[in-house]
């Protein structure tokens, strides 16, 4: 008879499945711990952050204020000569002498530069020898005529001949005037850049010759200040070369057409040049006052902040704080601004006479920052300024 199990006798199977179950309450408590703790730490932190409150930023403020501006035109410019000339010579040749000398003042007429001229001299001599021969055979022929002993045809033929004997001499002496370089007009001579002995093409530059006791300065403006532009307006005149000062000229000419590429408009002002201050080529600052002076609300540059939405500043809000006491914090304003003068634009929207603008440290805040005042150090607010050697 075979031998019964006895029931109570236990399954060897449930015993990894009991472990496996064990260990993963034990991961899953773990992880649950874990969590716990990660999350009651955040708690904790912002806890602390916020009783703390948000840090107040150091800001420098300046009050929004009323000025009047002078409307003005500006523009970069080049000086050009009233009167001037690269001097070349029309024909080739061996330089022969150089009487100009380098930033001399020379009259119209006066010789600069010579080209040897011997041959064609002597050529010269030659065809107005010829010339003469037939000037007197012209003449006798004519009183050969007046005697009725030569046709009219001897004496058409001797006259031709003697034109083109003289036409002849004529263009010859024209040649040789062309070896001799003189000044155009009166004015101040430059760098000579040639010698004696130097062989010359046609067209090489010898000397630059300009006219400097007045000058012209050319300018362009855009289209839309065409209608503010008059001959006689008094233009302001600046240069590297001479900080600090200005000088003064009028517009002389507009021009009538607008440039096709630009849009803009050329003016040409002229300037009185005692000393021969202002050299052609110069590059040039010019303002040019226009209309009346008008108010403007004015703040510094520095205290705009420009996004893709817009123009921005923050202001000074004084409030009162959780426990009474005072408090300033910074309050965002989209404005609309207009034109700039030296360190200063103008605020057409968005802001009143005397509000209280942050100037500097205005990257740093958000609306609500609290704010800590110290004008100790203001940014730049000046209207002209200068530039500062060091």
């Amino acid at each position: 008879m075979d031998k019964l199990e006895h029931p109570d006798a236990p399954v060897p199977a449930a015993r990894p499945a009991r472990r496996m179950v064990i260990m993963l309450l034990a991961v899953g408590l773990f992880l649950g711990l874990l969590v716990g703790f990660n999350v009651f730490k955040g708690v904790m932190i912002q806890r602390a952050l916020t009783g703390k409150g948000e840090p107040a930023q150091t800001v420098s403020v300046v009050p929004a204020r009323m000025e009047e501006w002078q409307p003005t035109l500006e523009a970069v410019g080049t000086v050009r000569a009233v009167r001037g000339a690269d001097l070349a010579f029309e024909v080739s040749g061996v330089v022969a002498q150089v009487p100009a000398k380098a930033g001399s003042q020379v009259k119209a007429g006066q010789p600069l530069a010579t080209l040897d001229d011997s041959t064609d001299l002597a050529q010269l001599r030659q065809l107005q020898a010829v010339a003469s021969l037939a000037e007197v055979t012209y003449e006798r022929t004519r009183s050969q005529f007046a005697a009725q002993t030569v046709s009219q045809a001897d004496l058409d033929n001797a006259e031709g001949d003697m034109k083109a004997k003289r036409a002849g001499a004529q263009a010859q002496a024209a040649l040789v005037a062309k070896k001799h370089l003189v000044a155009p007009f009166a004015g101040q001579v430059g760098i000579v850049a040639t010698s004696p002995g130097s062989f010359l093409n046609p067209g090489a530059v010898v000397v630059t010759l300009q006219q400097l006791d007045n000058v012209y300065v050319d300018f362009y403006l855009p289209q839309k200040d065409a209608g503010q532009l008059r001959q006689g307006q008094v233009v302001s005149l600046a240069v590297d070369a001479y900080p600090g000062r200005a000088f003064k000229g009028r517009v002389t000419a507009v021009n009538p057409r607008v440039d096709n590429s630009t849009r803009n408009i050329q003016v040409e002002a002229t300037f009185s040049n005692p000393g021969h201050t202002l050299l052609p080529g110069m590059f040039t600052r010019v303002s040019m006052d226009v209309g009346e002076r008008q108010p403007f609300l004015t703040l510094p540059q520095t205290a705009i902040t420009y996004n893709p939405y817009g123009a921005l500043v923050f202001l000074a809000k004084a409030g009162t704080g959780a426990q009474g006491q005072a408090t300033l914090t910074a309050q965002q304003v989209f404005v609309t601004t207009g034109s700039t003068r030296g360190d200063q634009v103008a605020v057409l929207k968005g802001l009143e006479a005397g509000a209280q603008v942050v100037s500097s440290g205005g990257l740093k805040l958000r609306n609500g920052t609290p704010l800590l005042i110290d004008n100790r150090i203001q940014p730049a607010n000046d209207a002209n300024p200068a530039p500062q050697e060091q």
